[in-house]
């Protein structure tokens, strides 16, 4: 998905300072175009965190009722230094992009497109749509992988029962045993997991990596913090084990990896490393360099979004932390 923001402020990410116990980040909403556009709720970035392992863009959104909001219709648009993952809840999504990849993404598939060097996609939903919920999610590629070919991957992820009461869905790394062949750049867990109403998990997992519960639907309890509807629970390296407990049926997003060492600069739908690189990677999609390339098979009438207009002055990081 585009960021489709008007005025998108820039980022530039960095590692976070190690928090006690669970982080929790509180989403804000963020409207994508016009007034009967998609909203959606984005935790990362988050002016106190940059970074969950390599995770940088979180996007919650729905359930939308498509005839409300018009559903989902994001015209040809570019990414570069960056990996998408689209996954649904419900709803289904149908993707062009530059590199010939066609697929429609449906619930229980992930779907992740390597915008390294660049890339050019369209995402709309389909006619059979009523209701669309899911979320988009956006990976840093590492210094040494940023300008990777384009490249699509697409995975049915099976349902898999981890103990009694709680079911997962494994987008990308492992998990209790199950390895999805989905390949990134930087060791990293996505995973769905629904919980029945009572039920408590306890999983080993590697004390290097942090991890991150996104709450989709009920209330959970994520190594002893209450965490409802929207919100996102950061744990830091160290424990040796994940814990998460929930008294009503939930489902959530389970997220981690190695910590991010790296800085960069977010603008728009661009990672670079500095502001000379995010300018000359907006002037190249405007001037419709073959960096991007073209989208065949998109239905509707704009062949291509603009960029937004740049901000005035250099881009400027972003605080890691409130007061530094």
């Amino acid at each position: 998905m585009s960021n489709g923001e008007r005025e998108p402020s820039e980022v530039r990410c960095g590692p976070a300072a190690p928090a006690r116990g669970v982080q929790v980040l509180d989403p804000r909403d963020v409207p994508l175009g016009g007034p009967r556009a998609m909203h959606v709720r984005r935790t990362l970035p988050h002016r106190e965190r940059s970074f969950v392992g390599a995770w940088c863009f979180v996007d919650h959104y729905g359930p939308d009722p498509i005839t409300t909001t018009g559903g989902m219709d994001v015209p040809p648009h570019p990414h570069a230094g960056l990996q998408t993952v689209t996954w649904l809840f419900a709803g289904e999504v149908e993707h062009h992009d530059s590199g010939g990849g066609h697929v429609v993404v449906r619930p229980g598939e992930v779907n992740l497109m390597t915008a390294g060097h660049g890339i050019a996609h369209s995402e709309v939903s389909t006619a059979g749509t009523a209701t669309l919920h899911g979320v988009q999610l956006w990976v840093v590629l590492p210094e040494a992988d940023r300008d990777l070919p384009r490249e699509l991957q697409h995975h049915a992820a099976p349902p898999v029962a981890l103990a009694d009461g709680v079911r997962a869905r494994v987008l990308v790394g492992e998990l209790g045993g199950h390895r999805s062949p989905v390949r990134t750049r930087t060791p990293l867990l996505g995973a769905e997991l629904e919980l029945e109403a009572g039920a408590a998990w306890t999983v080993p997992v590697d004390p290097a990596h942090e991890h991150a519960v996104l709450v989709d639907a009920g209330t959970v309890r994520w190594h002893g913090a209450a965490l409802g509807p929207g919100q996102l629970g950061v744990v830091d390296a160290g424990p040796a084990e994940l814990r998460l407990e929930a008294d009503v049926a939930a489902r959530v997003l389970l997220l981690g990896g190695e910590p991010y060492p790296e800085q960069i600069v977010m603008w728009w739908n661009f990672i670079g490393r500095d502001h000379d690189e995010v300018v000359a990677l907006r002037e190249a999609w405007q001037a419709g360099s073959a960096r991007f390339g073209d989208v065949v098979g998109y239905p509707g009438r704009l062949s291509r979004l603009p960029a937004p207009t740049m901000p005035g002055g250099t881009l400027r990081p972003r605080a890691r932390r409130p007061g530094h």
